[in-house]
């Protein structure tokens, strides 16, 4: 039947009226979508794509998809760059689109420290597939007839900023960002629904074991933190990555309740990966464990970076520690 597709949509749009923006498990392998001061945070050019498919036993899933390219000028000391981001969800695929550019620039505190402002401008486009809609003029005691309630309207496109400051050694790293600065109109049907602002502060601890005979370092435990906030909904990701070359491993939880004290937590999500040379790829799984447990089929992603390398010798930078993943 197709009444399921329906039901799934009006979810759908009462979940986006909150205006919640799509996440990433491994949010430290799209860095330039967690905030634009990690921006040229490599040591030379760096690609990183990544697939989420989220609660793929439901009716109208969740799919997003991201890829980014940045480049350090050592030079100027300033990080440029690109962020091309594509959300659909639900049976009528009510779309995201996101492209934009970035620049950061490095700033040295102390022996110990540097501090990175970014920016990011983007152009945002929102759109919907109302053909794959059931509307109420097509059902009859005969069936399922063709509609004339398509409406003419179906992209609506606006432009966006997001700014960011980032601090860290080669040990700790700590930050925030502030998304949705122009609050672009939300709404396809002509009339005036605001995005809501997005708050983020993240951070994290690494310990480092080096290998012998001064070997690159071969094995990091790190602690990291999110805390996200938009319009009506705050999430606390919280979890410890293992690194012991070439192996990634990591453990999260994800959605501590902080305000609402009858919110319980969303997910506890996995994570595997490999990391040899330039090359790092990465999987995880989102276990559900709020009300939709046995419905939501939890969420899958996997992601892939490369970082390419100069062969001439390269100055040495102060690195952000933070996990690949």
């Amino acid at each position: 039947m197709k009444k399921l597709p329906v039901i799934s949509f009006l979810l759908l749009f009462c979940i986006s009226s909150h205006g919640q923006d799509p996440q990433f498990t491994q949010f430290y392998s799209q860095p330039l979508y967690l905030a634009p001061s990690f921006a040229g945070a490599t040591q030379q050019h760096r690609i990183a794509t990544t697939y989420r498919n989220q609660w793929p036993s439901m009716p109208g899933t969740f799919v997003t998809y991201a890829f980014s390219y940045d480049h350090y000028f050592v030079n100027f000391n300033s990080g440029v760059g690109v962020l091309i981001l594509r959300d659909v969800a639900g049976s009528g695929n009510l779309s995201t689109t996101n492209i934009g550019v970035q620049y950061s620039y490095d700033i040295k505190l102390t022996d110990l420290w540097h501090m990175r402002p970014g920016i990011h401008v983007l152009y945002t486009q929102r759109g919907i597939d109302f053909n794959k809609l059931l509307w109420g003029d097509q059902l009859s005691p005969s069936g399922i007839t063709p509609t004339i309630e398509v409406p003419s309207l179906d992209k609506k496109g606006d432009i966006d900023a997001s700014v960011s400051l980032l601090a860290y050694s080669d040990r700790a790293w700590f930050g925030f960002s502030l998304d949705h600065l122009f609050r672009p109109n939300y709404s396809l049907y002509g009339d005036v629904s605001r995005l809501s602002m997005k708050y983020s502060v993240f951070g994290g601890y690494q310990i480092k074991r080096t290998g012998r005979l001064l070997k690159p370092i071969d094995e990091t435990l790190s602690v990291a933190g999110l805390l996200r906030h938009q319009a009506l909904i705050t999430q606390l990701d919280i979890g410890v990555y293992w690194y012991k070359n070439p192996l990634v491993f990591g453990l999260w939880y994800r959605g501590i309740p902080l305000i609402n004290r009858e919110r319980r937590g969303d997910a506890i999500c996995f994570l595997v990966g490999y990391k040899i040379e330039q090359f790092s790829v990465g999987y995880s799984y989102d276990f559900t464990i709020n009300k939709l447990l046995t419905s939501t089929g939890g969420a899958h992603e996997i992601a892939l970076i490369y970082e390419f390398t100069n062969k001439r010798k390269k100055r040495k930078r102060h690195m952000i520690p933070c996990p690949e993943f």
